[in-house]
């Protein structure tokens, strides 16, 4: 075996940039954070060749001092810390001193800067060789041009790909920075020919210009701009509505104290805050800041800077959560607001005998399956059993009352009103006006035409009753009668110790019987069909990765959505305009009435302009 000894700062500087320059963006992104740190408002970044020819990135910040300019090549040499005090309390985006000094060992380097009135001064690198120190004609501010990326590591080289492909890397890096420093101006040339030009936002009221040029105007026309705090934290941006969902997760940029950050903790937290409105496998969009106290997060975790650690990642999620939650949930009712309350006539949907037969039926079926094997051994045992249930189901279902019966009807609605100098405020969602082929409604308000999908809005309609319905009494418990043994590893049966208070809410009763096995005892009443076992290990794995899991409510709102769907007005049904003006009223009061329970949409508008280009009026 070979002895040991220190390597020669060459080579440690190259193994650092195998950490750090993974491809040319990951050049631009350091050579970025470095001039906004800097302070610069104007940053012009010129590309060649994809990066791999050239990278040049000029700001007009505070600049270099000239004795300081070899020191900023070497390894740990940095101006933004000093101690690990101030490593636990950074702001900036780099400190860690590993940037010049590793981009310089795989390239050809040239440094310029000059300070406030003062000339400027240069020096260049390739490989380990560094130039005497030059003057240089500069304004204040600092030029870093890198040429010929990996030149001395052709074996790197060769695992990048095509000139348009870095390229693309490096215009979307710039985007994400961009939306991070709005206060910057930003220019992108690759090949000497302009590609993006991003003016400085001197007013945050403006700061949707620069948004609409990065994200697109329909991401704009449809984005909710959302403000947080709490528990010290602040939150804020866009968030794009539900029906601006994404095929892919190409739009969602968050950023921890204006740091780019890629963590699993907050997709998760925004995925699940979206789960209830989003159809299907789709994405979705946003550009959110979160501005949390230095000292509760740990940005050294990574050479690369994309990720955090936070102290509190349970408060961080909850927080993060809640707040996308409620400003989805709360969007429409602050249209709705302004409509007169004593003209609504409120839907009486019948959530408590939906709750009650859902209960029963699930009983039902509990006491049969849980009779003795011996009594359905037989075939013809088993197709009476199977008919019996379904008897018992259609009975339950032909006792819900019909859909006139839950809806309130309105009396005098459409009478003239009396003559006033007071104009009648007019419903978010407007005044009924017909029926389309027993599926759509078909709606005025003071912009133009409504167009509302009846089953989709009732559907939603029945399921946020229901869940509150559900959140205002206690959850039913359902005593297993025998009990079920769960094999775990000793790390999640101490979980399930620490957290007995979070299962126990929920409706759980586990019990440990020994440092690896766990008996549950009693469950949530509307989950005793299901397969517990999974749903327990499930939430067990979210609480060991995220600290937080809402499998139980997922499973539990999962059953509600099927009943809610099950006993919405459904297509083809004749309703009479009190009816849909009442169901109109109700939407502007539901959560989420924006979306069914799938996440399709349910109200599509087009106002009187739209309608006027449809039919060429006034060209």
């Amino acid at each position: 075996m070979n002895r040991i000894q220190e390597l020669d700062t060459l080579v440690a500087n190259q193994i650092a940039a195998g950490e750090v320059v993974e491809r040319p963006a990951s050049v631009v992104k350091e050579l970025v954070e470095n001039s906004i740190d800097a302070g610069a408002t104007q940053i012009d970044i010129d590309i060649e060749q994809g990066g791999v020819r050239l990278i040049r990135v000029r700001d007009n910040g505070s600049g270099i001092h000239s004795e300081d300019l070899s020191l900023a090549l070497r390894r740990h040499a940095t101006s933004k810390i000093r101690s690990s005090q101030d490593l636990e309390s950074t702001l900036t985006l780099g400190f860690r001193g590993e940037a010049l000094a590793s981009v310089s060992s795989v390239s050809r380097l040239s440094l310029c800067s000059a300070i406030k009135q003062t000339s400027g001064w240069q020096l260049t690198t390739e490989g380990d060789r560094v130039s005497a120190l030059a003057p240089a004609a500069h304004p204040q501010g600092t030029t870093v041009e890198v040429r010929d990326l990996f030149f001395n590591t052709p074996a790197r080289r060769k695992f990048l790909r095509t000139e348009k492909t870095e390229f693309d890397h490096i215009d979307e890096l710039i985007k994400r920075m961009a939306l991070a420093a709005f206060s910057v101006g930003f220019t992108l040339k690759h090949n000497q020919r302009m590609i993006r030009q991003y003016a400085p936002v001197k007013e945050i009221a403006r700061a949707t210009e620069r948004l609409s040029a990065l994200c697109g105007p329909a991401f704009v026309e449809q984005a909710l701009y959302i403000e947080s705090e709490a528990a010290g934290m602040q939150l804020f941006g866009w968030i794009a509505s539900p029906n601006f969902s994404r095929g892919q997760a190409d739009q969602q940029y968050f950023y921890v104290n204006g740091r780019i950050v890629r963590d699993k903790l907050l997709v998760h937290a925004l995925k699940k805050a979206y789960h209830d409105v989003l159809y299907r496998d789709r994405y979705p969009a946003y550009v959110l800041f979160l501005d949390i106290p230095p000292m509760q997060i740990d940005v050294n975790v990574h050479p690369t800077k994309h990720e955090v650690r936070f102290r509190e990642s349970r408060l961080v999620h909850d927080f993060i959560f809640n707040s996308v939650h409620d400003a989805l949930a709360s969007d429409h009712k602050e249209h709705a607001a302004c409509v007169n309350e004593a003209a609504i006539a409120p839907l009486q949907a019948p959530i408590q005998e939906i709750m009650h037969g859902a209960a029963c039926t699930i009983q039902h079926a509990e006491r049969v399956l849980a009779a003795p094997k011996k009594q359905i051994n037989f075939p013809e045992d088993r197709a009476a059993f199977k008919q019996a249930l379904n008897a018992k189901i259609e009975s339950y279902q032909r006792s819900v009352p019909r859909v006139q019966e839950q809806l309130a009807v309105y009396q005098n609605l459409h009478e003239p009103l009396p003559k006033t100098d007071v104009q009648p405020t007019v419903p978010p969602l407007g005044y009924a006006l017909c029926q389309l082929k027993g599926i759509y409604i078909l709606s005025e308000d003071k912009e133009g035409l409504v167009l509302v999908d009846m089953h989709a809005a009732h559907e939603r309609v029945l399921y946020e009753k229901m869940k509150e319905a559900l959140t205002q009494q206690k959850m039913p418990i359902q005593i297993l009668l025998v009990p079920v043994t769960l094999q775990v590893s000793e790390r999640e049966a101490d979980l399930v110790e620490k957290e007995s208070l979070f299962f126990k809410e929920l409706g759980f009763c586990i019990e440990r019987m020994s440092k690896e096995v766990l008996v549950i005892r009693e469950v949530p009443q509307l989950l005793a069909s299901g397969s517990i076992e999974q749903l327990i290990r499930d939430t067990l794995a979210d609480l060991l990765t995220h600290g937080r899991s809402q499998r139980a409510e997922e499973s539990i709102n999962h059953l509600l959505s099927t009943l809610a769907c099950r006993h919405a007005v459904h297509a083809k049904r004749q309703l009479t305009l009190p009816e849909m003006n009442a169901l109109l009223r109700e939407m502007e009061k539901t959560d989420h009435s924006g979306q069914c329970n799938h996440g399709r949409p349910t109200v599509m508008r087009l106002s009187l302009q739209e309608l006027d280009k449809l039919f060429m009026r006034g060209r």
